[in-house]
C-alpha cells in the first residue's frame, strides 16, 4: 500500500508539476476534497447512519496541507470540509443545520482538529525545507573551505619555494661576490703592470677580464638588493636628499667604469629635494645608465635628465640606440617581473637590472616606465614623490 501510494504522489506530482504555483495549490486542494466527498459517501452507503466523514476529510487536509505552499490552502480545506460534513453527511441531508445537538461542537471540533493538523504539517514541512537548505549551505562552505585550503596550500608552497629560491641567491651572491672583488683588484693592479702596459694583447685581455669581473659584481648586487627588497628585509632608510647630487654620485660610477662613453646630464631650474634611499636611487641610475650603454649601441648620445613634473621628481635615461622589444616595454608598463630569457647573453644583465630598478622604485611609492623615443632609441623614466607618503 505504502509504495501504491508513492507511485500515485510522483505521477500526481508529474502530472501537475508545469503549472504555477496557485493554479497547482488550488487543483491539488479540489482533488483532494473531491476524493474525501467520494470516499465518504461510500462509506455512509455501507454503513448507514454512522458518520466516519469526518475522519476522511480530516486526512485529505492533511493531505492538501502536505501538498500545497502554506497554510492557507489546509485551512481553507477544513472550513469547506466542515460544511461539506454538514450538509451532506450528517441528519438532515442536504441541509446546513447547528440545531441538533452536538452538532456545533462536531463541526467546530472538526474545523479545529482539521486547523492545528494543517499547521503541525505546514510546520513540518518549513523545518525539512530549511533542513534542505543548511545542508545546501553547509555544503556549499564546505566546498569553499576546501577550495580556500588548496589555495592557501598552493600560496604556501609557492612562498616556500620564492623562499628558497631567495636563500639560494643570496648564498650564491654572498660566495660570488668575494672572488670577483679580487679578481677586479688584481686586474686593476695588473693595468698598472709594465708588463701589460707594454703587450696591447696583454692589455686587452686584463680589461676584458676587468669589465666582466665588474659586471658580475653589479649583477651580484643587483640579485642581492632584488631578493631583501622582495622578502621585506631591506627596510628604507629616507632622509631628505638632493637627487642632483645623487645623479652626479651616479655618473661618476659610470665614467669611472666606463671612461669611453660619453653622458650627458641635463638638470632641472628647480632644486629637486625630496625624501629618498640615496644608496638605493643611485643604483636605479647605475642600473639604467649601463643597460643603455650595454644594450642600445649608442656611444655618444646617452642623456641623463632630472626635471620636476606636478608634484614629481623625475629622472629620464635617453639613448639613441636600437630601442627596446615590445615584451620588455610591456612588462614595465604592467609592473610585471621581466621574463629570465632578457638575462641571456645577447642582453646580460638587462633583466635582473629593471627587475631591481621597478622594486626600488616600487618600495619609494613611484612610479617607472619605459618605451622608444619616435626619433629613435629608448626611454627610461621614473617618478619619486616629492613628499612623503604613507605606506598602504
Amino acid at each position: 500500500m505504502p509504495k501504491t501510494l508513492t507511485r500515485m504522489y510522483a505521477a500526481l506530482s508529474k502530472a501537475i508539476g508545469f503549472l504555477p504555483s496557485v493554479p497547482r495549490n488550488l487543483l491539488v486542494t479540489l482533488l483532494f476534497l473531491c476524493i474525501a466527498y467520494v470516499v465518504s459517501s461510500i462509506l455512509l452507503g455501507h454503513t448507514g447512519a454512522e458518520n466516519n466523514s469526518a475522519l476522511v476529510f480530516v486526512l485529505a487536509v492533511v493531505c492538501i496541507s502536505s501538498l500545497t505552499d502554506g497554510y492557507a490552502y489546509g485551512i481553507a480545506a477544513s472550513l469547506v470540509g466542515g460544511f461539506c460534513i454538514n450538509y451532506y453527511f450528517m441528519f438532515p441531508y442536504r441541509v446546513f443545520s447547528l440545531s441538533y445537538a452536538g452538532y456545533p461542537v462536531a463541526m467546530v471540533s472538526m474545523v479545529a482538529i482539521s486547523s492545528v493538523v494543517c499547521a503541525l504539517t505546514s510546520r513540518v514541512k518549513l523545518q525539512a525545507i530549511e533542513a534542505i537548505k543548511r545542508e545546501q549551505n553547509t555544503k556549499m562552505l564546505y566546498e569553499l573551505n576546501a577550495r580556500l585550503n588548496e589555495e592557501k596550500n598552493a600560496i604556501q608552497l609557492e612562498a616556500d619555494r620564492e623562499a628558497i629560491r631567495g636563500n639560494i641567491l643570496r648564498a650564491v651572491s654572498h660566495d660570488l661576490r668575494t672572488p670577483l672583488t679580487a679578481i677586479s683588484g688584481a686586474a686593476t693592479v695588473l693595468l698598472s703592470a709594465d708588463e701589460v702596459k707594454n703587450s696591447e694583447k696583454n692589455l686587452s685581455l686584463v680589461q676584458d677580464i676587468k669589465s666582466d669581473a665588474d659586471s658580475l659584481i653589479a649583477m651580484v648586487e643587483n640579485l642581492l638588493s632584488i631578493t631583501k627588497i622582495r622578502d621585506g628585509v631591506m627596510p628604507l632608510n629616507k632622509q631628505e636628499e638632493m637627487l642632483e647630487e645623487v645623479a652626479g654620485d651616479a655618473l661618476l660610477t659610470i665614467r669611472r667604469r666606463f671612461p669611453a662613453y660619453h653622458i650627458s646630464l641635463e638638470l632641472s631650474e628647480d632644486i629637486l629635494y625630496l625624501p629618498m634611499e640615496p644608496m638605493l636611487i643611485k643604483q636605479v641610475m647605475v642600473n639604467l645608465l649601463e643597460n643603455a650603454i650595454r644594450h642600445s649601441g649608442d656611444h655618444d648620445h646617452i642623456r641623463l635628465h632630472l626635471f620636476r613634473q606636478d608634484d614629481w621628481a623625475v629622472v629620464e635615461v635617453r639613448d639613441r640606440g636600437k630601442g627596446i622589444s615590445p615584451e620588455v616595454r610591456q612588462a614595465v608598463q604592467s609592473g610585471r617581473p621581466l621574463s629570465a630569457r632578457l638575462s641571456d647573453d645577447s642582453s646580460r644583465g638587462m633583466g635582473i637590472g629593471l627587475s631591481v630598478c621597478q622594486s626600488i622604485i616600487k618600495a619609494h611609492n613611484g612610479f617607472f616606465a619605459a618605451g622608444n623615443d619616435p626619433e629613435g632609441g629608448a626611454v627610461f623614466r621614473f617618478g619619486l614623490p616629492l613628499e612623503e607618503t604613507n605606506d598602504e
